[in-house]
């Protein structure tokens, strides 16, 4: 109707078909027709006003409706209708009717009937606005695969992007994984970048942030919790399947994705991530945004960088939780080193809080024991106040710890433990350890003489000395050695007995 009063009121300014039918799009016949019509109703008569939209209608009745073909399901639409309130897919309404009723129609019949018998209502949405500094979304997308240096080899890789809701400023990065410690790691170089922290994160519910998927409920991981709390910012991650709820950060993995990656190689990961950095602020960041219409570095620089939350005084430095479990030894296995716990825990799981220097082992809230973190796999961190006393015993006395006692017990004493620790191949620390534990139970004195008896006697054997203290010839005084007898003069002493004695002739050699 409107290109009908336009057509009379173009007749009364005096244009020609052929110029009207140009600019309307319509052919000249039609143009002719509708011409002859309206000068038969007095249309084109300048003094009467243009007819309305009412008048049009009742004069040329309704428009050409298009042809209507009755659906083949038509005899079936109650069946339809009550295979759909019993909540029936369209797949098995198609099958029921071909089995049931011999129902020839296809299936796209059946959709294209159901469609007009239960019409879907458009869904609405509410574009959600945000003030400066308020939020920013977060998020991985897959990128292909980029070399590593670390291993030569293609890997594949991923880029995480961090958005700013309000001024959709942004902050990207390559990474080979989306770890726990690599997903911290990012967000405090995001915030580092931005120079503050936004009051919202908005998380897809990747493992690294939320340990169970609930609606309203999400139950997050502890690493990323105490992230927050460091920050000071709220954790809300989004419904699981509605990825429109974090659209700002979604279209701007795929602006990466298409617009900085797509067509492009590059030497390693490392080359690739100081080429996007580069890209965001010169390219990305200086563009009319399709959202905005404004450069996001403008808005970010102007209105959002100081709504901001300052950053802390010292980053976050929490790298992952992990359960472990305290082993017979009294140790847990973490990355491959070991670290010691009470040996009242063995058997129990604590929880191993991981930071960049330092290894925190709780027991639920109460931390049970603190080492420095290994920096290789294969080392050790051992308290011994993490043994049992007769267990710590043992590693406590060192050969150096046991010569320092025995030097304070007497030289006699020392003189004993230097020669027994001499004997390396036998190594008799054990000996020695147990040597030592007799002055707690005959004092310094008595183990001291015991000891130069046996130097005395030439036995420093431990079963020696203790039997020397069980029987009390500490006590005794030492005597001296009478002078060794001679069976010939001239002949000092070597044996009781001569070689005669054992051989009186000397053997009969007979020649071959």
């Amino acid at each position: 109707m409107n290109y009908l009063r336009d057509l009379i009121h173009r007749i009364r300014a005096g244009e020609s078909e052929r110029r009207i039918a140009k600019d309307l799009k319509v052919s000249r016949p039609t143009v002719h027709k509708y011409k002859v019509w309206a000068e038969g109703q007095g249309y084109l008569d300048p003094r009467q006003p243009l007819p309305d939209q009412a008048t049009l209608v009742a004069a040329l009745g309704p428009g050409p409706q298009p042809p209507q073909m009755t659906s083949s399901l038509a005899p079936y639409q109650a069946v339809v209708e009550q295979l759909l309130d019993q909540g029936v897919e369209q797949t098995a309404i198609w099958q029921r009717l071909k089995e049931n009723y011999s129902y020839q129609g296809s299936y796209s019949a059946v959709r294209r009937f159901v469609k007009r018998l239960r019409p879907k209502e458009p869904e609405a949405f509410v574009r959600v606005q945000t003030e400066p500094g308020e939020e920013i979304q977060v998020d991985f997308g897959s990128v292909g695969r980029l070399f590593d240096p670390v291993t030569g080899q293609l890997r594949p890789a991923y880029v995480f992007v961090a958005t700013l809701c309000y001024s959709r400023h942004q902050y990207a990065e390559f990474t080979f994984d989306q770890k726990i410690p690599t997903w911290l790691a990012l967000h405090r170089r995001a915030f580092e970048s931005f120079g503050g922290v936004p009051y919202r994160v908005v998380p897809d519910n990747l493992k690294a942030a939320v340990l169970q998927v609930l609606i309203y409920d999400p139950v997050l991981g502890e690493a990323y919790r105490r992230l927050g709390l460091h920050y000071n910012f709220l954790i809300s991650p989004t419904i699981p399947g509605t990825p429109r709820h974090k659209g700002k950060v979604e279209s701007g993995v795929h602006y990466v994705q298409r617009n900085f990656l797509a067509g492009q190689q590059f030497v390693d990961i490392n080359v690739a991530n100081q080429r996007l950095w580069v890209w965001i602020r010169a390219v990305a960041g200086v563009r009319n945004h399709g959202t905005t219409h404004q450069a996001p570095l403008y808005l970010f620089h102007t209105y959002e960088q100081a709504a901001l939350q300052p950053l802390p005084e010292t980053p976050f430095t929490l790298h992952q939780i992990k359960p472990v479990k305290v082993h017979s030894d009294c140790h847990i296995t973490l990355d491959g080193s070991y670290y010691s716990a009470p040996y009242a825990y063995i058997g129990h799981r604590l929880d191993a809080y991981v930071s960049d220097h330092m290894v925190e082992l709780y027991d639920g809230v109460e931390l049970v024991a603190t080492h420095v973190r290994c920096t290789a796999p294969g080392q050790w961190q051992t308290r011994l106040e993490d043994y049992p006393p007769e267990k710590a015993a043992y590693l406590i006395q060192t050969p150096a710890y046991c010569r320092q006692m025995a030097a304070q017990i007497g030289p006699s004493t020392a003189q004993v433990v230097e020669s027994l620790l001499a004997e390396r191949p036998l190594d008799r620390l054990r000996a020695v350890q147990a040597l030592l534990r007799l002055q707690d139970s005959v004092g310094q004195r008595r183990l001291e003489a015991a000891c130069a008896r046996a130097l005395f006697y030439g036995d420093i054997r431990y079963r020696q000395i203790k039997q020397v203290l069980t029987s009390g010839l500490d006590r005794e005084p030492l005597s001296e050695p009478a002078d060794p007898p001679t069976l010939e003069p001239g002949r000092p002493y070597a044996f009781a007995r001569s070689s005669a004695d054992f051989f009186p002739s000397e053997p009969e050699v007979r020649p071959c």
